[in-house]
């Protein structure tokens, strides 16, 4: 419906005039706005254009749904129905009305179309808790929500029962009851207070009688608490599907009474009297006069778990009460509480807040439990020692001890005794290095206990091995210690036990064992899985045997996490894989093993399994050049725990392979080194013996000159090649010999020795051709040759060879075959006669000039075509062989053209085609 805005004339106040400020909106429709005031009437008028449109939004959207909210019984048939508005007439009607259940869409054949605006639907055994039901209306293919309603459903009450109540005098009255079953539904519970008279008839008490309340509780608070032994009380359950009324339960008010918890004033000991208390407490106010009651004092002492009650019959009209306390301990705290309840009431106060106090000091009775821990000596000579004691549990306990006092001297002189008082129930010694005897007392007001003595050792002491073996076990409530000792007539035993990895020694634990070699202690005193060091002392006389210690477990399971793997030794089909020990603070249990687990990849997984002392292992058989994955698992009695993986590659080649390999190749390359140095030392030597440079006879041509090598040669002077002249300096003379059978007629030519003298200008060549001789040794003759010898030992590779002498001339001749004719030199045959004179007067010089040749054999260069035919180019000379006269007719010299290094084509003569002669 649209909204009708009106403004009402406010009432006048104060003078007739209006009241600023009671209402902005109203404002707005005043003649007069103030300017302050007109951004809050915009506001309004904005809130309430916004609400007119969302209004007409609803008018256009109208519809309804009834019964809304409905709520129903469990199982029942539920019926709605859906009324459209008059916006959605005549385009739309019921027949487009479509139902959900939650988000189900609801059959059609549960629909029923009363008329064209309501449209109702029947949903059969609803059993829901809670379910929300829409009508939409569905139109040119589109659902639009017209409205929707929640449905409960539930059970109605049954009838309340086990009524109680407990009342508090003068406070309130409080009554309970069991609603039975859940109803799921809105449920009202209505408590009434009737009284039943004599007569047996129940009136209602007034009308305070009674309390609304949706829980199963309700309370009469003061003053609407009067007291009455004729109380009867009901309860009435009721929601919309119903009510359950119970029956009117009669209860007194005297057993429903509670009252709150008496207050002890004061708990004190009473002086020269020992084992007594006295408890003093005060009875509450509030509660039903001239009544008796019956008080609880409950008392314990500090050191137990255990409590003593008595018991107290008081009456109301006692204000305080006391009670003496007797039996108790000496010198001992206790603690005190009071409760209290009346004859006839069920219920007992509450216990009041608890008083300690101490009974009358005594001398404690027993000594105390002592033990020590003794270190290894300092370089100093002092060494600590750790004394710890504790009180004996006896009954009844020594009581309260004020402190503790020390004495200690040197076994040897008691007159060194030290003493020392402290409060604490340990202390450290620093002893020196001889055997001390140490004794402690508990002390009170009242004395002193008997002196528990130890005796501590010299450091040069060794106790006596008593303690052969040694075994724990564990039972499901106690832990087991047994032991064997080889002395029997030892009857008392300190068995000791701590935990590993606690370091202080003021932490260990220790008992005292008498006639037995067991001992047995509760489970609940260890740790599980913790490691537990566990030792067994004998004791004889003052002195303490040399302990045997275990290790133990009271509780196992699986290691906290798992050693890691780690390679070291890399091979080819094998590899060490070491790990560390697993920290003992996550062991939980004996190691009892590892296993190694590895896998090639893509391959099958393998393990191998070592003790639990091992942390390295090899893994062989592995292939070569592979990609493992390995982990390790760590195992105990409890389970197992793996470590990380690990992934390595085996390598392709181990030491030993590379080692084969490198040793082969490195001798080679030496050898190979060894064999360059050599033949570049040897090149020569090398060359001489495997690739001789032998002339081939086949390309000689003894006789064809070249034009080129004589051109210049002045020795050569009037020598003509055909119409040329050539000179002497490109001319070497050979002489034919015939040396003796047993050639010591050898001449060694030594051409090398003289190639640069030959080689000079054209005077000093003549000149240096005279100075040289030859001597042939044969035997002890020697033999000087005229100048046609001596040119015969200058030979030099660029000069042409002259051979002389008869017979070698007739061999030369059938040998050769010349190419062109050479023509007779006389001047050749003049300058060697002249040569040969004055190589006679030159005699007296011999020796100088042969360490003169035997230098120059070392400069000498030689042709390298020739130089390994050098020994070939020997000349034997005959001892019949005169000098020629002047008679004779001249021989004509047979004439080779120069030797040119590596010519192709040149002619030369050797030994293989001209034969040597031999003197006969």
């Amino acid at each position: 419906m649209p909204l009708r805005l009106t403004a009402p004339r406010p009432a006048p106040e104060h003078g007739g005039r209006a009241v600023r400020g009671r209402d902005p909106a109203l404002k707005c429709f005043l003649p007069i706005v103030y300017e302050k005031e007109m951004f809050n009437c915009w506001i309004w008028m904005f809130i309430l254009l916004c609400g007119s449109s969302i209004a007409d939004e609803k008018s256009i959207r109208d519809a309804d749904i009834f019964p809304s909210s409905p709520e129903i019984e469990r199982g029942s048939t539920l019926k709605l129905f859906c009324v459209l508005g008059k916006h959605y007439t005549p385009q739309r009607n019921a027949s487009h009305i479509i139902w959900k259940l939650n988000h189900e869409l609801i059959a059609q054949e549960n629909y029923n179309i009363v008329n064209e605006t309501v449209s109702s639907v029947i949903i059969h055994n609803f059993t829901y808790n809670k379910a929300h039901v829409k009508c939409f209306i569905k139109y040119l293919g589109k659902e639009q929500l017209l409205v929707h309603t929640e449905v409960k459903s539930g059970f109605p009450p049954d009838t309340p029962g086990n009524i109680s109540c407990i009342y508090y005098f003068n406070v309130e009255l409080t009554c309970n009851w069991t609603s039975g079953r859940e109803t799921n539904l809105t449920t009202t519970y209505t408590l009434y207070r009737k009284i039943k008279n004599t007569q047996g008839l129940i009136l209602p008490d007034s009308e305070f009688s009674s309390c609304r309340s949706k829980t199963e509780s309700c309370s009469f608070r003061h003053p609407n608490i009067p007291f009455s032994n004729y109380f009867c009380f009901q309860v009435k359950a009721q929601n919309v599907l119903g009510e359950a009324i119970s029956e009117c339960v009669p209860i007194t008010m005297e057993s429903i009474e509670k009252f709150e918890p008496p207050e002890i004033l004061s708990v004190k000991k009473i002086a020269g009297i020992k084992q007594l208390l006295t408890v003093t407490w005060k009875i509450p106010e509030d509660i039903i006069p001239a009544q008796y009651l019956n008080c609880q004092v409950r008392y314990r002492n500090l050191y137990s778990n255990s409590s003593e009650i008595d018991n107290v019959a008081v009456t109301s009209e006692e204000k305080v009460v006391s009670l003496n306390l007797t039996g108790l301990w000496d010198s001992t705290e206790y603690s005190v509480a009071v409760r209290c309840i009346g004859v006839e009431s069920k219920f007992w106060s509450e216990w009041c807040r608890e008083k300690t106090a101490s009974t009358e000091d005594k001398a404690p009775s027993g000594k105390v439990d002592l033990w020590r821990i003794i270190e290894s000596s300092h370089p100093a000579g002092n060494r600590p020692v750790h004394l710890m004691w504790k009180l004996l549990g006896n009954i009844p306990h020594p009581g309260r001890i004020l402190g503790y006092k020390i004495q200690y001297f040197p076994e040897n002189n008691a007159a060194l005794q030290m003493t020392k008082i402290i409060t604490n129930k340990k202390i450290v010694l620093p002893l020196k290095e001889e055997a001390y005897i140490i004794s402690v007392t508990a002390y009170n007001s009242a004395g002193s206990s008997p002196a528990a003595v130890l005796r501590i050792p010299s450091t040069d002491e060794k106790p006596p091995e008593i303690i052969e073996t040694v075994r724990t076990f564990t039972t499901n409530e106690e832990m087991i210690v047994e032991w064997i000792a080889s002395e029997p007539e030892v009857t008392e035993y300190v068995v000791e036990w701590y935990e590993e990895l606690e370091t202080d020694p003021f932490s260990r634990s220790w008992q005292y064992i008498s006639n037995s070699t067991k001992w047995k202690a509760n489970k609940k005193i260890f740790k599980p899985f913790v490691c537990y060091n566990m030792s067994v002392y004998p004791l004889y006389g003052n002195k303490v045997a040399a302990p045997y210690s275990i290790q133990t477990y009271v509780q196992e399971k699986e290691p906290s996490e798992g050693p890691v793997a780690d390679t070291d030794v890399l091979g080819k089909n094998e590899v060490v894989i070491k790990w560390e020990e697993i920290s003992k603070d996550k062991r939980n249990g004996f190691i009892t093993n590892y296993t190694i687990f590895y896998k090639p990849e893509g391959g099958k997984e393998l393990n191998e399994t070592v003790n639990s002392d091992v942390l390295h292992h090899r893994l062989k058989s592995l292939q070569a050049n592979t990609q493992y994955t390995v982990y390790i698992m760590a195992s105990n009695r409890a389970g197992g725990t793996s470590g990380e993986q690990k992934t390595f590659k085996t390598l392709k080649f181990n030491k030993e392979d590379i080692i084969f390999i490198a040793i082969p190749v490195g001798l080679s390359m030496f050898f190979l080194l060894g064999l360059w140095i050599t033949c570049i030392l040897k090149k020569h030597v090398f060359k001489k013996v495997c690739w001789p440079d032998i002339p081939n006879p086949a390309e000689s041509v003894a006789v064809e000159w070249p034009l080129d090598a004589s051109m210049n040669n002045s020795f050569l002077k009037g020598v003509t090649y055909e119409d040329k002249t050539l000179g002497l300096e490109d001319l070497n003379v050979l002489e034919d010999c015939f040396p003796e059978e047993d050639h010591e007629g050898l001449l060694l030519m030594n051409c090398e020795n003289h190639v640069s003298e030959c080689t000079d200008t054209n005077a000093t060549a003549v000149q240096n051709i005279s100075e040289h001789k030859i001597t042939l040794l044969n035997g002890e003759k020697k033999i000087q040759y005229n100048e046609e010898h001596e040119v015969a030992k200058c030979l030099s590779p660029s000069m042409p060879y002259v051979i002389t002498g008869e017979d070698f001339r007739s061999q030369m001749h059938s040998a050769l075959i010349p190419a062109k004719k050479i023509q007779p030199i006389e001047m050749l045959e003049d300058d060697l006669r002249e040569t040969q004179q004055i190589s006679v007067k030159n005699e007296e010089s011999d020796n100088e000039e042969v360490l003169k040749l035997e230098d120059f054999s070392e400069k000498t260069l030689f042709n390298p075509y020739l130089r390994n035919s050098v020994k070939t180019r020997e000349f034997l000379i005959s001892e019949n062989l005169t000098e020629p006269s002047e008679n004779e007719p001249k021989k004509q010299p047979t004439v080779l053209p120069a030797f040119q290094q590596n010519a192709v084509g040149q002619s030369y003569v050797t030994l293989d085609m001209v034969g040597l002669a031999t003197a006969h």
